[in-house]
């Protein structure tokens, strides 16, 4: 399983960045431009990624206050599951981090970590950008 991490701080307490995160319709200001055909709701989104896959996820998990996970609802190229988790920072504000987990053969991985850290990047500089 490759695991795919970025870390962000944002200067608000953990429950407004939970409650952001566990709402899918609000990811699509996450996104980067390479996304498009976006649409949610609370709990499911799907969407295009340019010259790569359409993709539709769902939340599979809530831990109030504390992690989302969302995964496929229906047959991606590999396995992969997207996760976010939020902690306090000890002054009032709030570590968000973004992990994929992709199960990529050698070949997969070679092609597509660079991209996949590329979207995990781009998502927590986006949530720190959102929730100023």
């Amino acid at each position: 399983m490759t695991l795919i991490e970025s870390t962000t701080e944002v200067n608000l307490p953990v429950e407004k960045v939970y409650s952001f995160l566990a709402d899918l319709n609000n990811h699509k200001q996450l996104m980067p431009e390479n996304i498009y055909n976006w649409s949610s709701t609370e709990d499911e989104a799907s969407f295009t990624i340019q010259n790569m896959a359409k993709l539709a996820i769902k939340i599979s998990n809530r831990v109030e206050n504390q992690e989302i996970t969302a995964i496929p609802t229906e047959k991606p190229p590999f396995d992969v599951e997207l996760k976010w988790t939020v902690t306090d920072n000890g002054n009032g504000g709030t570590i968000a981090k973004h992990i994929i987990s992709a199960d990529l053969n050698m070949m997969m991985k070679m092609l597509a970590a660079g991209p996949l850290q590329k979207l995990a990047d781009h998502q927590t500089q986006k949530l720190a950008e959102v929730l100023k």
